[in-house]
């Protein structure tokens, strides 16, 4: 079986087919971060008009590059939440019209759960598993039991920790995609030297709350002096607020693994999934949770871990394989909570 994947719920265009052995057959795909650099984030309108003008020829690429025509999909598979919305409907009614006129199933996939299904585009795992699903904006602890059945244990109240690593980026000067920036800086720095808050560590229950560390990077921010040796204090506070995250996700982990196993017997997975998990750090902090709780440690490579049309084909191809399509008159949602 063949499905073609695309997504536009942010400020990724992009479009990938996949088959049913694993392989991804074609994939083309547009990042939109120098346009929203100068703003220091998503800009909705921007994101929307670049997906309009650049979605065809995405997809006529990972179509080429696949070497097969739309007569030989089995499915089309689109993003068709939650995200932004002008994005969304871009890609919706794409993917509408190539399954309209090719007459091949329609497979609106929950962005989320894309990334929850994407390590199974990879390895092996099976059900039922605990994911940690964090991104820029969703932090979550969910039992995947099944395609399609997903119990979440936990939900962040407040920022995402994706979300806390680019504000964190942002206030030192780092730029965007701050991710990536922040980790690169705290190679190179004292993880001890700043005292930072570990919210809801040690409490009971399996949410998180990541506003509270990221108002005290922005105090200790503040009183940094404007000379030499800032570039230290800048590599200093990011190792401190990348420990401090990892931290935090441990200690809510650990009090999902009892849930997990009492809700989930035979489960022996933890699977990492979201941009945040392209983060080395945070995934061998969470190895080593894993090694102690008896757990195997599951996370997609680096490409799969951000938004991308791979991820949407594989989680399109495994609904199609359990005949769960949709009709065309599913409506894009901005707000769509996994289960």
């Amino acid at each position: 079986m063949i499905v073609l994947g695309i997504e536009t719920s942010c400020d990724e265009t992009a479009a990938a087919v996949v088959d049913s052995d694993r392989h991804v057959l074609g994939e083309a795909l547009l990042s939109q971060a120098e346009e929203h650099r100068p703003y220091g984030g998503v800009v909705p309108e921007i994101a929307a008009r670049s997906h309009l003008d650049h979605i065809d020829r995405l997809v006529a690429t990972a179509m080429d590059q696949a070497g097969i025509g739309y007569d030989d999909l089995d499915g089309v598979a689109v993003t068709a939440g939650p995200g932004l919305i002008g994005g969304l409907i871009v890609g919706v009614m794409c993917a509408k019209a190539i399954a309209l006129a090719a007459g091949k199933p329609f497979l609106a996939v929950n962005h989320l759960e894309g990334h929850a299904l994407s390590v199974r585009l990879v390895e092996d795992v099976e059900f039922p598993y605990l994911l940690l699903l964090i991104s820029g904006g969703h932090c979550q602890l969910v039992i995947v039991e099944e395609v399609g059945r997903y119990h979440r244990l936990g939900t962040t109240l407040d920022d995402a920790a994706g979300e806390a690593f680019d504000k964190t980026a942002k206030v030192l000067g780092l730029g965007y995609p701050g991710g990536p920036a922040v980790e690169a800086k705290a190679h190179k720095g004292d993880a001890g030297r700043f005292d930072l808050p570990r919210p809801l560590a040690g409490r009971e229950g399996c949410d998180f709350s990541f506003s509270g560390l990221k108002t005290a990077v922005r105090r200790i921010a503040d009183g940094f002096p404007p000379d030499e040796t800032r570039p230290q204090d800048v590599a200093d506070l990011c190792a401190g607020f990348q420990a401090a995250v990892g931290d935090v996700l441990v200690d809510r982990c650990r009090h999902a693994i009892k849930p997990f196993r009492l809700c989930s017997e035979g489960g022996k997975s933890l699977v990492f999934a979201g941009g945040v998990a392209a983060n080395e750090y945070l995934c061998g902090r969470l190895e080593m949770l894993a090694g102690e709780e008896g757990l195997l440690l599951f996370y997609p490579p680096p490409q799969l871990c951000t938004d991308n049309a791979a991820m949407i084909a594989w989680a399109g191809m495994e609904r199609l394989q359990r005949d769960m399509t949709d009709g065309l008159d599913f409506a894009p949602r901005p707000r769509w909570p996994l289960g």
